[in-house]
């Protein structure tokens, strides 16, 4: 214990002997955890529409009113031509063509029918999807208002009648920033203990003080110690100052759940991903490997969690990559104990998988270890 302790003062002095070094483990995630959120956002706004208007009546300028008031579209062209208004997407300038036909006021009043053209800008898929869907709503909503201002309504309807209630559980407002801010901060704190584990090891081996090391009488098992200790008492204050200081404060995300729960899971998760970071560091020679190779498990970590996209959307291979990924069940458990209050009993085989996923890589890591060096 005596040289484990001296071997932590060691890497605590190296570590906060670096000035660069600091800001990176701490403000930098800050910062990232303050700005992200506000751009990782499901809903779509200032979508820029064209119309294209033949007819010039007054049913027409009501549904325009009503389009460009429901706050999810911003009129930038207006015009009888359709040509004209195709160049503003061939330019970039809109993402959406509403034409109203002549005779359009015309045809409902008559023929109780008529049909909108509506031409959508599909390059960005997300974008065109969900402008395209809340256009439909809004003539959905407008076509049933005309319906009501026609069809009197009877005194007594015999017709049976299903209301629908809907309540959003865990998150009453649908704020996306409640379900994005935890998932953030998970990645962020995988950044940096990965990262950092990684590049601190390989370092020891750049500048030779790796071969010295080996000389000494420390053991294996106390130089490893040494160097994951250090970076998981970073990653918990990582995660305890994003989750009180900038969830709680920011964004008014409270947990609903219980906190010592969440950081016995957090303790392991960490010891997995620092066992990570030192099988990275046992294959590269230098900080620049370690780097490249780490940054590309990172960009799957992103991508293949469950933060953006949904687990189940994925194709079965991509399911099965994202299932061996720790991040994957962080994300779940800080989302269903912050957001949900889970109990233990509601997670215990996450805990079961990820004590596995430590065993796993620290062992690995251990053996790759002992057998290069």
């Amino acid at each position: 214990m005596r040289t484990l302790k001296f071997l932590l003062e060691k890497e605590f002095r190296q570590i906060f002997r670096n000035k660069s070094i600091l800001p990176l483990i701490f403000v930098v995630p800050i910062v990232q955890l303050l700005i992200l959120p506000l751009a990782a956002d499901y809903e779509v706004k200032n979508i820029k529409i064209s119309i294209v208007d033949h007819d010039h009546s007054p049913y027409s300028q009501q549904l325009i009113s009503k389009i460009t008031a429901s706050g999810y579209f911003k009129l930038v062209d207006y015009n009888s031509s359709f040509n004209e208004a195709f160049k503003q997407i061939e330019n970039n300038k809109s993402d959406i063509i509403l034409e109203i036909p002549d005779g359009f006021e015309r045809n409902l009043v008559r023929k109780n029918e008529q049909k909108l053209f509506i031409a959508v800008n599909a390059i960005n898929g997300v974008k065109a999807s969900l402008g395209g869907k809340y256009l439909n709503q809004i003539i959905s909503a407008y076509n049933e208002d005309i319906r009501l201002q026609w069809i009197p309504v009877n005194k007594f309807n015999t017709s049976p009648i299903i209301s629908i209630t809907v309540s959003n559980w865990f998150n009453p407002f649908m704020n996306y920033q409640i379900f994005m801010v935890p998932g953030i901060l998970v990645l962020l704190v995988t950044m940096v203990s990965t990262y950092m584990c990684a590049l601190n090891i390989v370092k020891e081996k750049e500048i030779g003080t790796i071969e010295q090391i080996n000389v000494t009488p420390i053991k294996k098992y106390q130089f490893i110690l040494g160097k994951l200790i250090p970076f998981w008492v970073i990653g918990m204050l990582v995660f305890s100052v994003g989750l009180f200081l900038v969830a709680r404060l920011v964004y008014g995300i409270v947990s609903v759940g219980n906190l010592f729960l969440l950081y016995c899971y957090l303790a392991i998760y960490l010891v997995a991903l620092l066992g990570f970071g030192l099988l990275i560091s046992t294959f590269a020679s230098t900080q620049q490997q370690a780097m490249s190779v780490t940054f590309f498990f990172v960009m799957i970590f992103i991508l293949m969690s469950g933060l953006f996209t949904s687990l189940d959307g994925m194709p079965r291979w991509a399911y099965i990559i994202a299932k061996c990924s720790p991040v994957t069940y962080f994300i779940e458990v800080v989302r269903m104990i912050v957001l949900k209050g889970s109990s233990f009993a509601e997670i215990k085989n996450h805990f079961l998988i990820m004590i596995g996923f430590a065993l796993f890589l620290n062992g690995l890591a251990v053996w790759n270890y002992k057998k290069t060096n």
